[in-house]
Parts: C-alpha cells; structure tokens; sequence
C-alpha cells in the first residue's frame, strides 16, 4: 500500500470514529458547553400572596383567603399583618384554635398590634370566653379608641 493509500484509509477512519463517538463542543477558550436548565417559574411573594388574600377576604371567600394568608406566612414568617388575617380568616371558616394561634404569632411578632388584639377579643367573645374578651377591651381602650369600641360592641351583641 502506498503511503497516500495509507493516509486516506486513516483519515476515513478517523471521520468514521469521530461521527459515531462526537467529541463535546468547547466554545473558543472555555471549557465544555452547557446548556442551562429551564428556568423555575418564581413563587409569588408573601405581600402578593398577602394581597390576593385581601381581595378573597373583600370577596367573603374565607377559606381560599385562609390559603393565600398561610402561603404569605409560610414565605415570610415576620409577618404579623398576615398572621393577623390569617387568624381572621380562620376564624370566618370556624376554625377557632387555628385562628388563636395565628392571633398569638401577630401578637408576638408586634404585640401592640390594635386590629389583632380586636380580632382575638372577637374570637374569645365567639367562644364564649367574655372575661378574655374583656381583658382585651381594657388593654385596647388605652391603644387605640376605634377598635375598643368594635370589640365592645361585639361583646355587647355577644357575637
């Protein structure tokens, strides 16, 4: 075989080998070429979520607000507006412990809070628990006037 013949053959098998096993493209001074993974679709934030559950809560949709509250607090545990309507929620759809303990985690994170302490109060006169409920109008009546008097009328009603 003569050196040309030679050449050829190899240069038929060197193809042969590089279009059955290909190599992994490099771009021009790098390393191998990725291609980046479909990008995640972001999660809405706790305020949008907070706000959604505003609009379900304007629309007497409680248990859909109640979701839009805990996805606000489970994004954003330092949220006592969200906790408080949490606890409002909740306490709309008749689910008084779990409406309690959002109240609290309002109440821990800001414990002045003046709608949370009214809305607790409202909770505790619903379960018929007046002297906390009470408690609560003499604690709100120093805070703030307003909310004193929406948690002594429902005491009044006893609703």
């Amino acid at each position: 075989m003569s050196n040309r013949s030679e050449v050829l053959v190899g240069a038929v098998c060197l193809w042969a080998a590089l279009s059955l096993c290909p190599l992994p493209a490099f771009a021009v001074g790098s390393g191998p070429v990725s291609v980046p993974a479909a990008p995640r679709p972001a999660q809405p934030s706790a305020e949008a979520e907070y706000n959604k559950g505003l609009q379900h809560k304007a629309a007497k949709r409680f248990a859909e607000a109640a979701e839009d509250f805990r996805r606000a607090v489970d994004r954003r545990a330092d949220f006592p507006e969200a906790w408080n309507e949490l606890g409002y929620a909740l306490r709309q759809t008749g689910k008084y412990p779990e409406a309690l303990q959002a109240y609290d985690q309002a109440l821990r994170l800001r414990p002045n809070y003046p709608e949370a302490l009214e809305y607790l109060g409202e909770a505790y006169v619903k379960l018929g628990r007046l002297d906390e409920a009470r408690e609560i109008l003499e604690r709100l009546r120093t805070l703030d006037p307003a909310h004193a008097r929406d948690l002594e009328a429902a005491l009044r009603a006893g609703k």
